[in-house]
């Protein structure tokens, strides 16, 4: 018999009445241990055992109703799909179960417990039950007073880093007042908590870390990565990003402190498309770093030595993709993020047959830019067919983009994928990628060599080819100078240009600059946020080609339909119904993209479409298939809202 003299918590996500696909039937599950600790000295009054599901997070159980411990079901049936990895891979059927851990706490704890703290907005009983009195003011407020106050003092930050560090402190201390601040001023946040403003933070992450918010893999754990993520208290994983770090925005190689990247993504995959925070798992893998200033930096927290490559790199990477199948199951979203170029297309091409797996920088990029372009040509008229198309940059993002343009061109036009490419072209750090240097270049390169005579400048190709886009995805700031916006402006009465790298320091130009060297003329958008620019009395409103548009509602899309590989024509179909939700009143403030303030409608929209997509391949495998996956999408949304607690 366990006798229980305090609120005490069962952490557990695994027992839940919901039908949503965020919940699961178990089926093997090992013994688990039951767990007391006690926190202080012992109190025979009000006991109540406190468990948590991802609908009803504390249930109480008085020690005096006539439900007690020994009444909760020791082999609970979950509705949803089978997950037979849900716990231990190595659980066999004739093992006794219990599938929650016990602890007891103290209403201390419980302040200090993001995931269930409510701050002031404890209510009376609240206060009583779960022994509050004396630890908190007197005053009791609600959510949205809360969220008032935090927005009072975030505003009193001049310094963008001082803001994002009391947004973190926020999530460590206050788990649902933080997605309720970052829904509710999703447009004022979204650059505090993402780019331009994470950059900084992950450049200073080894000063500023405080308290561990993923997991950390390095080179030392080889062997043990199984184990290591075992570690992670929760398992019901369903969205995974991970990093390098060797590629981190524009700012290059910063290792191990590339982790803010992984973390600013999954605040995004929660707050825009509504991906449960537990469900959620931030990963850097750490291989070393060749940045000598973080070398010689005493606060750097990664390893200390060059990076791996070759066969070394390849067999942690190979052991990780192994584990997250082993302990989270086959559909568990793997999205990759900021990893150079010779190892990004490498990963996605080995395990995108295996694993569910996404890389931002290369299709997510891509996905977001051709909702943009399709947008466009609302207002400078044709089909993606009749334009062409020049990039500054060939990496993962410059080809990446090029390749969904084609794929879109062909599938629109019946062309084979080959004669769509050559209406694109790109220009690399060493001049126009052209077929006398296809000896030479990289094989992600290869299919953008085009019969043309060499040329080494910009503002030569851009007179040469007589693009009517012009896309900048080089990570090199200001290299769309006046005169290449002028000879952009001299050949198209509406040019499209689109200045995509991050942070702002690395834009290819300004939105200012665009607007003032095409008289007014341009339809611009940028990876970073700038501010409206007023040209000649009229107020222009530059859009974001950011990818937060697309990943969090592609990954609620392929979470709601259980999918189990990413095809393009599911990036292809998230465009669409992206470009679909612009408005003429935004096209008339010069907008190609929608207003982030309406995100999580756009999410849900791009997931259903995302779904019926998966479901269309056979690709999908919860079913049946949802009537209406719109409403489906919404229902499936995080809710930030506080929960009462009985």
């Amino acid at each position: 018999m366990i006798s229980l003299h305090r609120s005490c918590f069962l952490n557990n996500t695994g027992i839940s009445g919901s039908s949503s696909p965020f919940s699961y039937k178990l089926k093997k599950l090992p013994p688990a241990s039951v767990k007391v600790t006690a926190l202080g000295p012992n109190r025979d009054r009000n006991s109540s055992v406190l468990i948590e599901n991802n609908n009803n997070p504390l249930k109480e159980i008085k020690e005096d109703d006539t439900s007690s411990v020994a009444d909760v079901d020791p082999n609970p049936t979950v509705t949803g799909e089978d997950r037979d990895l849900y716990y231990d891979a190595a659980a066999t059927d004739d093992q006794l179960v219990t599938p929650w851990s016990l602890s007891v706490a103290s209403g201390y704890s419980l302040l200090r417990d993001p995931h269930h703290n409510k701050g002031l907005a404890f209510n009376e009983k609240e206060r009583d039950s779960y022994y509050l009195r004396g630890l908190l003011p007197p005053t009791v407020i609600s959510q949205e007073l809360q969220v008032k106050k935090m927005m009072y003092s975030i505003r009193q930050y001049q310094v963008p880093l001082q803001k994002y560090m009391a947004m973190m402190d926020l999530q460590e201390l206050n788990e649902r007042l933080f997605y309720k601040l970052l829904i509710d001023n999703v447009e004022e946040l979204l650059p505090v908590v993402y780019t331009p403003t994470v950059g900084e933070a992950c450049q200073k992450y080894g000063s500023i870390f405080r308290r561990p918010q993923g997991l950390f893999i390095s080179l030392k754990e080889k062997g043990k990565i199984h184990e290591v993520l075992r570690n992670w208290p929760q398992r019901d994983i369903q969205v995974i990003v991970v990093t390098d770090g060797e590629r981190i925005l524009g700012l290059g190689d910063l290792g191990c402190q590339g982790m803010g990247i992984p973390i600013g993504k999954l605040s995004l995959y929660t707050a825009l498309g509504g991906v449960r925070p537990s469900a959620c798992l931030p990963v850097t893998i750490d291989v070393g770093t060749n940045n000598e200033q973080l070398l010689n930096d005493e606060f750097y927290i990664g390893l200390r030595r060059r990076r791996a490559t070759g066969q070394e790199y390849a067999e942690l990477m190979h052991e990780f993709m192994s584990a997250v199948k082993q302990n989270y199951g086959e559909k568990v979203l793997i999205q990759f993020e900021d990893f150079a170029n010779h190892n990004a297309f490498d990963l996605l091409a080995k395990y995108g047959t295996t694993h569910l797996v996404f890389n931002d920088d290369i299709q997510g990029t891509a996905s977001v830019v051709l909702a943009g372009l399709v947008a466009a040509l609302k207002v400078v008229g044709g089909t993606l067919a009749d334009h062409r198309f020049l990039f500054l940059g060939a990496g993962e993002a410059g080809t990446g983009i090029a390749e969904l343009i084609a794929l879109e061109i062909s599938k629109q036009t019946n062309m084979p994928l080959e004669e769509a490419r050559k209406k694109i072209s790109l220009v690399d750090s060493k001049g126009l990628i052209v077929k006398s240097r296809i000896d030479s270049l990289q094989h992600f390169k290869k299919p953008w060599a085009h019969d043309h005579e060499p040329i080494k400048k910009l503002v030569d190709a851009v007179n040469g080819i007589k693009p009517t886009v012009l896309i900048g995805t080089s990570g090199v700031g200001r290299t769309f100078t006046k005169e290449v916006v002028e000879a952009m402006a001299a050949l198209n009465e509406k040019p499209i240009i689109f200045s995509l790298s991050n942070p702002t320091s690395q834009s290819e130009c300004t939105a200012e600059e665009a607007y003032t060297w095409s008289e007014g003329r341009a339809i611009f958008a940028s990876g970073s946020p700038f501010d409206p620019v007023e040209y000649k009395g009229r107020v222009f409103v530059p859009g974001q080609a950011n990818n937060a548009y697309i990943f969090p509602g592609l990954g609620l899309g392929l979470i709601m339909s259980g999918a189990i590989r990413v095809h393009d024509d599911m990036l292809l179909a998230a465009s669409e119904a992206l470009a679909a939700q612009v408005t003429q009143e935004n096209f008339d403030k010069g907008l190609i993209y929608p207003p982030f303030r309406n995100i999580r409608k756009i999410s849900a929209h791009i997931a259903a479409s995302v779904a019926a997509k998966a479901y269309e391949l056979g690709l999908a495998t919860r079913q049946p298939q949802p009537k209406d996956l719109v409403k489906y999408a919404e229902h499936c949304m995080y809710n930030p809202a506080y929960q009462s607690y009985r």
